[in-house]
């Protein structure tokens, strides 16, 4: 199955964060080399509760040619340097995902082999006394600058990001067509798509489509059928109900993750309000008492209506199928934990760009781009399904269900790597790295019997002192470092051509 047709003309179907951070990377990089159009309606509306990054977004940001200080006033951004989860192993237990590396890693062995022996001789302090972000996530710090170690992302309004978007993409030449898609005109022959019928009669003709219409998934799915694996019994959650609150303090650098009977709720401070979510199974918990309970945990000046948001955990068995790209929910979804929903638009895009039939759609490219897209997937399907199944609590059915569930061999292999000799191992590529699987995995209390020994080669005192200085050398940078709330207020205020 080949099309010879040299790809000029791409439509992108749907608007939202997906459809116009397509539209602005592919404006941004290959402007000049093809004409791009977006349709969307007003009338339907978005998920928009995407507002929870993580560290590619900076990437991103710099692809997209964006100012980072005005990006940041234009959605009301604040920095994220991680993740604070409350409840999750044990009710009352507490422990940070931060987004940077712990300790130093020798070639022998990772930095928490040494940090192990440091403890079975009766020193060595907290994991989190060698991480730079999460020592200042924990105390509220922040400060980034041109030569700034720390390792962040965002916490953005992704209504307004979508807005924002798309005023720069219409100004570089960006065709925006408002309505409702009546019809998919298909070729008989081969089934590519070849035309949307809007409502109002109007034909739009491409040559690629992107799909970014969200979990219906009009072309990808409704139209061409591709296919959805379904990953419900892995990932029980399959609602959430999300409102907008006034701010009621200062905007922590953290997203909260606060586990709860059937689930777990969400916290993402923004520069003026909060955004919060409650995630749950309806299995377990019926929508009138999520709201119920939702409601009365909130604190600060309701600014929105809580609405309910329906999704299936699983991916779409083919991203990219004839001459149609799935993007953003319309390829798949994992849930909101770990804020990856925005990365797997961001790297769907950016292997798009790489990947850019132009020269016409072939199986090859297809194949090549659906590998990728199902890797990246998986693997963090795994370290999300990890949070639910290293829990120890037994409180209610649905906890109960989460630690006892059959888990993907992919992820029971490294569960028990890790539990019987403290080795970590990532692949290439991977999205989560060493440090993060060590911190949840540690957070949620699981204690290898074993570890390398390599830190018994060092004397005791030598030991010692090594861990001490550099405990102290974070301990130092991160009492230098303004709050983050009052970072945030001089961030944004500059321009562009100030120094940071």
């Amino acid at each position: 199955m080949q099309q010879q047709q040299v790809v000029r003309k791409v439509v992108i179907a749907g608007g939202g964060s997906a459809g116009w951070m397509t539209a602005q990377a592919l404006a941004t990089q290959l402007g000049p080399l093809i004409d791009i159009t977006l349709v969307e309606s007003d009338a339907i509306g978005t998920v928009g509760v995407g507002e929870s990054t993580i560290p590619t977004a900076r990437t991103f940001v710099h692809l997209l040619g964006l100012d980072e200080r005005e990006f940041m006033r234009e959605t009301q951004a604040t920095f994220k340097i991680g993740i604070l989860f409350d409840n999750w192993a044990r009710i009352g237990d507490r422990y940070i995902h931060s987004f940077g590396e712990v300790g130093k890693s020798t070639l022998l062995a990772h930095f928490h082999h040494l940090w192990m022996e440091a403890r079975a001789q009766g020193f060595g302090g907290e994991l989190g006394d060698y991480c730079l972000e999460y020592k200042a996530s924990a105390e509220s710090k922040f400060f980034t600058s041109d030569t700034s170690p720390l390792n962040y992302a965002y916490h953005l309004d992704a209504t307004k990001f979508g807005q924002y978007l798309r005023g720069r993409c219409i100004r570089q030449g960006v065709r925006r067509i408002e309505g409702k898609i009546q019809e998919v005109k298909q070729h008989p022959e081969t089934g590519f798509v070849e035309a949307l019928v809007m409502e109002s009669g109007e034909r739009v003709e491409g040559d690629l489509f992107i799909d970014c219409t969200g979990f219906r998934g009009l072309l990808i799915e409704q139209t061409l059928k591709a296919g959805f694996e379904d990953w419900g019994h892995w990932l029980p959650n399959d609602r959430a109900v999300a409102m907008q609150t006034a701010a009621v303090g200062p905007a922590a650098p953290l997203t909260r993750a606060i586990a709860h009977k059937a689930g777990w709720q969400w916290g993402i401070p923004l520069q003026n309000r909060e955004g919060n979510g409650w995630v749950y199974s309806s299995e377990h918990m019926s929508d009138d008492e999520a709201r119920s309970l939702f409601l009365g945990q909130l604190k600060g000046e309701h600014l929105t209506d809580p609405w309910l948001i329906r999704f299936r955990p699983g991916r779409r068995r083919k991203s990219w199928d004839k001459n149609v790209i799935a993007l953003g929910l319309a390829s798949g979804f994992i849930e909101p934990l770990e804020s990856t929903s925005l990365h797997m638009i961001m790297i769907g895009v950016t292997r798009l760009l790489q990947l850019f039939p132009f020269g016409g759609v072939n199986e090859s490219l297809i194949n090549r781009f659906n590998h990728l897209a199902d890797q990246e997937i998986v693997r963090i399907r795994d370290f999300v399904v990890m949070h639910y199944k290293l829990t120890e609590r037994n409180d209610t059915p649905y906890w109960d269900r989460c630690r006892t569930m059959e888990i993907p061999d992919s992820l029971a292999e490294r569960i028990e790597l890790f539990r019987e000799t403290a080795q970590i191992y990532t692949i290439p590529g991977e999205l989560f790295q060493i440090a993060s699987w060590l911190q949840v995995m540690t957070g949620q209390r699981v204690e290898p019997k074993s570890y390398h020994y390599m830190g018994r080669m060092m004397p005791p005192a030598q030991l010692k002192k090594a861990l001490e200085d550099l405990k102290g050398h974070i301990a130092r940078a991160v009492d230098r470092m303004p709050s983050h709330q009052a970072f945030v207020e001089q961030y944004v205020a500059q321009r562009a051509a100030e120094p940071a």
